[in-house]
């Protein structure tokens, strides 16, 4: 039986905890693949492995510099995840307004109590 895909898009490459990881330390700019390996722990091969899926699915861009590829964020590539979680915005400020009315009825009743 074949493997499922684990490069077919944005939510399976992030899937991954080490592949999230490698994202948060590019958002801080352009590394070489060796120096990510180095920070995670993870020996070189490995980190590439991670940062071809992540190239794969339009996470990171590479480009060449003398010996080294050098990986960047495309965050770009993160907009189907975000267009996704934007779904649940509106669940989590229809939460939070009536978390927002609970504590206030509670305040004005507990002052009530108070001035009684």
């Amino acid at each position: 039986m074949a493997r499922a895909a684990t490069t077919s898009d944005a939510f399976n490459a992030i899937a991954e905890p080490q592949r999230r990881e490698i994202l948060i330390r590019l958002r801080r700019g352009e590394r070489a693949v060796g120096d990510l390996a180095q920070e995670l722990g993870m020996s070189q091969p490995q980190a590439s492995k991670h940062l071809r899926v992540l190239r794969e699915v339009g996470l990171v861009h590479v480009r060449g510099d003398g010996k080294q590829r050098l990986y960047d964020l495309d965050a770009n590539g993160l907009l189907p995840v975000k267009e996704w979680l934007g779904g649940f915005e509106q669940f989590w400020n229809e939460s939070f307004d009536r978390l927002n009315d609970y504590v206030q009825d509670l305040s004005r009743t507990r002052q009530e109590e108070t001035h009684e």
